[in-house]
């Protein structure tokens, strides 16, 4: 994936820190089902927990916590805080 140097995918922020959505590079349905749980461009996101098994990742997103694979959060482009 091609993105400016302050831009890291959702997946790369680290637990505790928080970030501002850039893009979402999902297509069709995935796009849908991310956009429609809050995952959109402007949009401010806390990254939260990992799993015991590193994965999936708790976020908290428009006052959500909403846990995502990573293969999920790496379609997410954001912007550290």
């Amino acid at each position: 994936m091609e993105y400016k140097n302050n831009q890291l995918t959702l997946s790369e922020i680290k637990i505790g820190k928080s970030a501002i959505i850039v893009k979402v590079n999902a297509v069709g349905g995935m796009r849908r089902r991310l956009q429609d749980l809050g995952f959109i461009t402007g949009n401010s996101v806390d990254a939260l927990s990992i799993a015991a098994l590193g994965d999936p990742t708790a976020y908290r997103i428009n006052g959500t916590v909403i846990a995502l694979r990573k293969e999920d959060a790496d379609q997410i482009l954001v912007e550290e805080l």
